[in-house]
């Protein structure tokens, strides 16, 4: 009689005992899922960081790499300081290319243009780049008088200069549809206009290899 009475007992605590330990797997089941889940959301996380980092490291190569071939391009009038380049921008004095209040290049500053026309011509045929020529000024008045040119203010003078190099270079051969002008009149000065000096550096002209447009594809009709 005990024996049978401590079968049933037994019966009974493997009944309460087995749904216990049902409900403690399908917890660490669960615990494991989460874990599985967190885990593969960092890796997803440290490959996305990957690939970003290695795009950057990717680009800012390039850019090097751009930034060296230009400067290869102009080796002859960088080491003669007729121009200057920084950050993939050639500089040229507005002294060098016009006289003051002028548009019109100088002999000397019309063969500068033709000394870089071929080197430019090279380097945007290897890029599918094109050439963005600014002009600047400095804030003063522009020089009037007798046979001076009349420009309504210096916005103008800097695009008619703009023009006029843009113009200079596809002279010399450079495709029409890989240049294009710009105006920033006396914005974005580089010194400062209470002194002369700072005034002849800022009137300059620019040229600055810059990624060419995409052209939008056909509308359907």
């Amino acid at each position: 009689m005990d024996d049978q009475l401590e079968m049933e007992q037994e019966g009974r605590d493997e009944g309460v005992s087995a749904p216990a330990w049902a409900a403690f797997g399908d917890l660490m089941a669960g615990v494991l899922g989460a874990f599985v889940l967190v885990l593969a959301a960092a890796l997803v996380g440290q490959l996305d960081l990957a690939n970003k980092l290695e795009a950057e490291v990717a680009q800012r190569q390039a850019e090097q790499a751009r930034r060296e071939a230009l400067e290869r391009a102009l080796a002859g009038p960088l080491a003669d300081g007729r121009i200057t380049l920084v950050e993939g921008r050639i500089g040229i004095s507005g002294a060098v290319l016009f006289a003051i209040g002028s548009d019109q290049l100088h002999a000397d500053g019309r063969a500068l243009i033709k000394s870089l026309a071929v080197p430019l011509r090279t380097y945007l045929a290897q890029r599918d780049e094109i050439l963005m020529v600014s002009g600047f000024t400095d804030d003063r008045g522009l020089v009037t008088g007798k046979g001076a040119p009349r420009f309504a203010d210096n916005w103008e003078l800097s695009a008619q200069r703009a023009l006029n190099v843009a113009r200079a270079l596809m002279a010399e051969g450079l495709p029409p549809d890989a240049v294009f002008a710009a105006a920033f009149g006396p914005q974005q000065p580089v010194a400062s206009n209470d002194e002369a000096s700072g005034r002849a550096l800022n009137r300059r002209v620019e040229i600055a290899p810059t990624p060419r447009p995409r052209r939008a594809a056909a509308s359907a009709p």
